[in-house]
């Protein structure tokens, strides 16, 4: 009944009721996204200490509630704005997401 035609598009393609009322996003998938949004925020929160925080919520445009950033930021922006040294930022960045994928992988 679905797969009936009832219109045409604009170009005489044939419009069923799927087409109208199909979803194109996966729930399965949009809840995932949404589980590891959070133990993402969870993880940053217990793990990283206050300097990995701001680098990693400054360069990836992540809002952590401590002075966390809007837009994603290059590592010599972030280096500007703390007044370090970009290679400073650089190692900072690398050890945070370390512990990260740690936390992840669930060896922490």
């Amino acid at each position: 009944m679905t797969a009936e035609p009832i219109d045409t598009d604009k170009d005489g393609n044939q419009i069923t009721i799927a087409d109208i009322f199909s979803d194109p996003t996966n729930i399965a998938d949009e809840v995932d996204l949404l589980i590891n949004f959070k133990k993402l925020y969870t993880f940053i929160n217990e793990s990283l200490d206050e300097r990995e925080k701001q680098i990693i919520s400054k360069r990836y445009g992540l809002n952590t509630g401590n002075g966390g950033a809007v837009k994603a930021m290059t590592q010599r922006e972030v280096a500007a704005h703390l007044k370090i040294s970009r290679s400073y930022v650089s190692r900072i960045e690398k050890r945070a997401l370390m512990k990260l994928k740690d936390r992840f992988d669930g060896k922490k």
